[in-house]
C-alpha cells in the first residue's frame, strides 16, 4: 500500500521542483549554507505538496484514467490503492507540509498555498480549457521560482529568468499536448477533454512560437543580466540550450515521445547530458571566472 502511495504521489515529477533552486544557483549563492538548507526545505515541502496534488489529480480522473492505455496502470485507476486511503494520506501530508513551510516564511507558505489552491483548480477545471490549461502549468512553474526567490536574501537574480522559465513551461506543455495527441489520435478526446481543443497543426505553431521566443529571451538573458561576468561568458551557455530544444522537438515529432517530459529527461541520454554540460556551464562561469 505504501508503495502504492508513493507512486500515486509521482517522485519522478517531483524534478520539476528543481526550479526553485534557479534564485539559489543565479543569485551566486549556491555556497552559503543556510541559503542552501533554506532552499532544501523548501524543495522538499513543494514535492510534498506536489505529491499531494497528484493524489487528489488521481482521485479525480479514476475514471477517465481506466479508460486510457498507460494511465490506467495507475494505483487508484487499477484499484491497487484505495481511494479512502489516499485521501487520509493527502490530508495528513497537508497538514505536515504548509506549517513547515510558514515556520521557513510566511510569504513562502502563501506562494506554497497559492501554488496548491492553483493546481486544484487546473484539476477540477482549469485542464479542460484549451490555452489556459498550458497557461496554468507555466504558471506553476514560475511560482516555484518564485517561492526560492522567498527563502533566501536576494541580490542579483534576474527577472530575464521568470520569461525563460515561463516560456521553457509554454514549450513543455504544447510538446506534452502535441504528444498525447499523436499516441491517442481518434480517442484523444476520451481521455482528456482538452484535447479536443487542439489540433497538432496548432500546436505545431505555438511550439514554433514559443521555442524561438525562448532562445532569444536565454540569448538576451546572457547577456544583458546585471550579475553576469562582464566577458559575456555565459553566452557560451546558448548551444546546450538550443539542443536541448530541438532534442526534445525531435522526441516529439520523430520518436513521439515526450508525452510525460519527465519521463524523456529521466531516460533520454543525449538530452541528459545536454543538461549536465549546461550546468556544468553555468556553475564554472558564476562561481569560477
Amino acid at each position: 500500500m505504501l508503495t502504492a502511495l508513493l507512486k500515486t504521489m509521482r517522485p519522478r515529477q517531483w524534478t520539476k521542483n528543481l526550479v526553485i533552486f534557479a534564485a539559489l544557483v543565479f543569485d551566486k549563492q549556491l555556497v552559503d549554507p543556510q541559503a542552501g538548507l533554506r532552499t532544501l526545505a523548501g524543495f522538499v515541502i513543494f514535492c510534498l505538496i506536489s505529491g499531494v496534488v497528484y493524489i487528489l489529480n488521481d482521485l479525480v480522473d479514476i475514471e477517465a484514467d481506466r479508460k486510457h492505455p498507460e494511465k490506467r496502470r495507475r494505483p487508484l485507476a487499477s484499484g491497487k490503492l484505495s481511494p479512502t486511503v489516499a485521501l487520509t494520506a493527502a490530508i495528513i501530508v497537508l497538514v505536515l507540509a504548509l506549517p513547515a513551510g510558514w515556520l521557513l516564511s510566511t510569504d513562502f507558505a502563501l506562494i506554497a498555498l497559492g501554488y496548491f489552491a492553483l493546481n486544484l483548480a487546473y484539476s477540477k477545471w482549469l485542464k479542460h480549457i484549451p490555452l489556459v490549461d498550458v497557461l496554468t502549468i507555466a504558471m506553476g512553474f514560475v511560482l516555484r521560482v518564485a517561492a526560492g526567490v522567498l527563502l533566501i536574501v536576494v541580490e542579483r537574480f534576474s527577472p530575464w529568468l521568470y520569461v525563460v522559465i515561463t516560456l521553457g513551461a509554454l514549450y513543455l506543455g504544447f510538446g506534452k499536448r502535441r504528444a498525447e495527441l499523436a499516441l491517442l489520435a481518434e480517442q484523444a478526446n476520451s481521455h482528456r477533454r482538452v484535447l479536443d481543443g487542439y489540433t497538432i497543426p496548432l500546436l505545431d505553431q505555438f511550439i514554433t512560437i514559443v521555442s524561438a521566443t525562448t532562445i532569444i529571451a536565454y540569448s538576451l538573458y546572457t547577456f544583458s543580466a546585471p550579475n553576469l561576468p562582464e566577458n559575456h561568458a555565459m553566452m557560451l551557455t546558448i548551444p546546450f540550450v538550443l539542443y536541448g530544444i530541438f532534442r526534445y522537438l525531435y522526441l516529439i515529432q520523430v520518436t513521439y515521445q515526450a508525452g510525460a517530459p519527465e519521463e524523456v529527461l529521466l531516460s533520454d541520454r543525449p538530452l541528459q547530458i545536454s543538461i549536465v554540460l549546461w550546468g556544468l556551464s553555468v556553475l564554472v562561469i558564476f562561481y569560477l571566472l
